[in-house]
């Protein structure tokens, strides 16, 4: 399960000989190398003298996987793992809270608790890729125009544009004041009429800044239709009609039930957006 960024990883490895029995080491490295290329160098230690047993604290700085590799001398072995970091603030629909509920497990119980956020962070992406941002979050794009009389943004809705800055050191920047956003089409031309040129990188911020109570309730049944899918078999209840699946979709499966789809029907993109 990804941790939350600024928490403590708790890295562990077994030192063995040639013939696997856990033996002190010589010598114990472990190394993390973070998803920007730099590596950081946590100071191991034996869990129990004499127990070939090792562990080391990593406290994470930076979102994304991270490889942790040990090394270790006298006998020589080694052992590579990895782990990922969850941004600071990763989009979801629903919160871990609201999921709880709808889950019917008591507030007190944590035990299932990442695995629950997983599917909260899966459901937001399997809605978003169906009806564009949902979450309100900072975009950058680039636009490889030369001149037109517009542009198209991909991620819809867009709310407002932050900045519009030429990628070619000989380029036009344009004040975001002199132009003009359509937030439903994504369309941004000039006010004055006159033409972009390019190429461009926008920055700007699209999402909605209330969500749908269709949306909401279908990114409910969704993580309701997946956490059954964990719970094992069992017989069919009446009503459990919301979790059919019928229409297989591009990139998710049979990952969402009919009836989610029909409340996402409304806010859904046209082919070809998004």
């Amino acid at each position: 399960m990804p941790y939350d960024l600024g928490a403590t990883v708790r890295l562990t490895a077994d030192c063995r000989d040639p013939g696997g029995t856990l033996t002190t080491a010589g010598t114990a490295t472990v190394t993390v190398t973070l998803p920007d290329g730099t590596t950081a160098s946590p100071v191991p230690a034996e869990t129990t003298p004499g127990s070939g047993l090792y562990q080391a604290d990593h406290i994470t700085t930076v979102p994304g996987r991270h490889t942790v590799r040990w090394i270790f001398t006298t006998p020589a072995d080694a052992y590579t793992d990895s782990f990922d970091v969850r941004a600071l603030a990763p989009p979801t629909i629903l919160s871990l809270t609201d999921a709880k509920k709808h889950l019917k497990l008591k507030a007190t119980r944590t035990d299932r608790d990442d695995e629950i956020r997983d599917w909260t962070e899966s459901v937001t992406r399997g809605i978003e890729g169906l009806c564009g941002p949902v979450v309100v979050r900072t975009v950058h794009e680039r636009h490889d125009i030369r001149r037109a009389q517009a542009i198209a943004l991909r991620a819809l809705p867009a709310l407002e544009l932050t900045d519009v800055q030429p990628i070619l050191s000989t380029g036009t920047a344009y004040a975001v004041a002199d132009l003009d956003l359509d937030p439903d089409t994504g369309v941004v031309q000039r006010l004055d009429g006159g033409a972009l040129t390019g190429p461009l990188r926008v920055t700007y911020t699209a999402g909605r800044p209330v969500v749908p109570a269709n949306i909401t309730a279908a990114a409910r049944i969704i993580v309701q239709h997946l956490w059954r899918t964990t719970q094992g078999p069992s017989r069919p209840q009446p009503g459990t009609g919301d979790f059919d699946v019928t229409e297989p979709i591009a990139g998710f499966g049979y990952a969402i039930p009919n009836r989610a789809l029909q409340l996402l029907d409304p806010d859904r993109l046209p082919p070809g957006v998004g």
